[in-house]
């Protein structure tokens, strides 16, 4: 089963993020922007997954905060909830049953594999939950259960995006065509925007250096000192290279915003050093990010129309996911007796 059948059918996409807190320009570019701009080519599922948060320790107060905050950062980027779904994981129980009917299908060698379990296990295999262990499975449920036929990722997720594939069509040889199988979108620039401080390190709102991210929500003067203070590579001439990868990130941020290539940037700031290049990226970054924040501010003011949002965006999620599961338990011969 390649795609989702019907004439006329947009493509599928399903997108998710989990509500960390902190929305930063690298959640933005590399994700959110390029999710707002295709609205109107596909059919799109955006899912706030605050299931696969709890893989980490957070207080509960703090998740359901961030959960109502990155709702209100959709919304204030532009995702538009009348052409497109937007709702909480959790809001739909399908997502947890089919992880447990998928498990039976999946490898744990192939668990075990995951690059990004590696990474966040590493010296602490015993003692992390199983929560970060089964990830993949969760996150493959959140896409099959919707027959998305692409899921937007960073070049991080990729893996996991391969072993959904990989479950999905072992479903579909043990049991029937069931599922859609499901691409990876990624992006050529803007997938993977660094941290200000470290080129070779994502910007993560984790990172204990504030100045190593820009906040959504940062006022204009911070924004201008974190640019001002962000690393650059030696020599001072403004180019985008392997050898220049502080360089690079930030051309790569400065394109992304205006619309200017990176060789028409740097033809622009040709002998000029990186000062004048740091003034004029601040202040691209404060025009892009200034209208998001008027709206944030609105949204603040209005929690029950971001509720409202939500329970309709579940209410038509659970349609989709409810009919899935039909399926699959008659699949596996559960249900129904």
């Amino acid at each position: 089963m390649g795609q989702r059948k019907g004439v006329g059918l947009k493509p599928r996409v399903l997108s998710g993020i989990q509500p960390s807190g902190s929305s930063h320009l690298g959640n933005y570019l590399g994700a959110i922007r390029n999710w707002v701009l295709q609205q109107e080519q596909y059919a799109n599922v955006f899912c706030i997954v605050d299931l696969h948060t709890l893989s980490q320790p957070i207080p509960p107060e703090t998740l359901r905060t961030n959960i109502l905050e990155l709702a209100r950062v959709f919304l204030a980027c532009g995702i538009d909830p009348r052409d497109s779904i937007l709702f909480v994981q959790s809001d739909v129980r399908e997502h947890t049953e089919l992880c447990w009917i998928l498990s039976s299908v999946t490898q744990f060698g192939e668990l075990r594999r995951m690059t990004q379990f590696k990474d966040k296990s590493a010296g602490q295999s015993e003692a992390v939950s199983a929560a970060l262990f089964i990830y993949p499975v969760l996150q493959a449920a959140d896409i099959l259960i919707y027959d998305a036929d692409l899921v937007p990722v960073g070049e991080d997720q990729k893996q996991h995006i391969e072993l959904t594939r990989d479950i999905a069509l072992r479903f579909n040889a043990r049991y029937g065509e069931t599922f859609v199988i499901p691409h990876p979108d990624i992006k050529p620039e803007g997938a993977r925007i660094m941290a200000l401080d470290d080129p070779s390190k994502k910007m993560s709102k984790s990172a204990s250096a504030p100045g190593s991210y820009i906040a959504l929500t940062d006022e204009p003067d911070a924004i201008r000192r974190k640019i001002m203070r962000a690393v650059t590579d030696s020599g001072g001439e403004v180019r985008a290279s392997e050898d220049k990868p502080a360089l690079t990130n930030l051309l790569t941020i400065y394109s992304l915003l205006s619309g200017e290539t990176i060789i028409a940037l740097t033809d622009r700031y040709r002998g000029e050093g990186y000062g004048g290049f740091k003034r004029d990226l601040a202040e691209v970054i404060v025009e892009a990010i200034t209208p998001i924040q008027r709206r944030l501010v609105e949204l603040e003011s209005q929690p029950e129309v971001v509720r409202a949002v939500l329970a309709d965006g579940a209410a038509r999620a659970t349609e989709i996911a409810a009919a899935k599961m039909a399926n699959v338990r008659m699949r596996v011969g559960i249900g129904g007796q």
